[in-house]
């Protein structure tokens, strides 16, 4: 008996894996839906890249599909795991679940494809404040606690958690000023209203050339072709500091391994491109392709890096 029940299960697990192929073989047979945050951001830019270079090689078209808040990943978790839904969001899909309660668990309930790009964020302050470095700043924020403030767009957003690590790895009381958007954050910084913030390398590179603002350094591990010359705040004083907003594509979770493969060399090929990567520059990110394991590590890092942040900060999202 128990050898004939051991050959139904390899009889069943060879079967899945034929239907798991053929699958990959035959898909996509009908229009793909990529379901991503609202317009004009980041994410929504990535998406609409992913779905005119995919429609092009997997011969189907792809839309995309604008949500807000926590619905694009509720709606991809609970959608059919057949390829035909994907989800393209930035990091807040898993550093959200740290600050509320989410209808799906961002390292359960979906099924990684690639990392598409990161956006490194600038540490920048308003010419009057006396700092060229990151170590004057420390220095200068260390001998007047609480005077410095900056400004972030949204509670739990990408520039408030890096002020917040910022804060807590550099050791200084720098007041945060939140804004509902980036653009009222980064415009008060320019007139003098706030000291500093961090903003996004397109948001604040006008603004750079300009003389109204100036570029302390770049919050990714390494220096950005998106900030020329500036350097790291790791390098520049905070050893290990890193805080950029990473985008990746996840599909639900038990999609067939098959066409996870499927769409992850067609994603790499559209990223690898030289013409999809200017695309992207222009747009202030750059492209990082990944595997599916770069990506769920990635998640996790960020998860561990950041949960002691929000956790002391007592950061709960909007």
């Amino acid at each position: 008996m128990r050898a004939a029940n051991i050959a139904l299960l390899l009889g069943i697990g060879m079967t899945l894996a034929a239907v798991g192929n053929v699958a990959g073989q035959t898909y996509p047979t009908k229009p793909i839906r990529i379901v991503t945050g609202g317009p004009g951001g980041g994410a929504d830019f990535a998406s609409r890249v992913m779905a005119a270079g995919l429609a092009g090689s997997l011969g189907q078209q792809v839309v995309v599909d604008n949500r807000g808040g926590v619905i694009p990943g509720e709606i991809v978790s609970q959608s059919a795991p057949d390829g035909y839904t994907l989800l393209c969001y930035p990091g807040s899909l898993w550093i959200g679940s740290l600050m509320q309660k989410t209808p799906y668990d961002p390292l359960r309930d979906f099924a990684p494809i690639s990392m598409l790009v990161t956006s490194p964020i600038l540490l920048v302050v308003h010419p009057s404040v006396p700092v060229k470095t990151i170590k004057e700043l420390i220095a200068l924020a260390k001998t007047r606690p609480g005077a410095l403030n900056y400004s972030a767009a949204g509670t739990g957003g990408a520039s408030h958690l890096a002020g917040e690590l910022f804060k807590a790895m550099a050791g200084v009381d720098i007041v945060l000023i939140p804004y509902k958007g980036a653009g009222a954050a980064i415009t008060d910084v320019v007139g003098g209203q706030v000291h500093m913030t961090f903003g996004n390398a397109a948001s604040v590179a006008p603004h750079l050339k300009s003389g109204r603002l100036r570029a302390l350094a770049v919050t990714s591990a390494q220096p950005s072709a998106l900030a020329p010359g500036v350097p790291t705040i790791a390098a520049s004083g905070v050893p290990g500091y890193e805080a950029v907003q990473n985008t990746g594509m996840f599909a639900p979770a038990r999609t067939p391994e098959a066409i996870i493969t499927r769409l992850h060399h067609e994603i790499l090929r559209i990223l690898n491109n030289p013409g999809t990567r200017e695309k992207l520059m222009t747009a202030g990110v750059e492209s990082v392709a990944s595997t599916p394991a770069e990506l769920v590590a990635t998640m996790k890092q960020e998860m561990h890096r950041l949960g002691k942040v929000i956790k002391d900060a007592g950061i709960r999202a909007e």
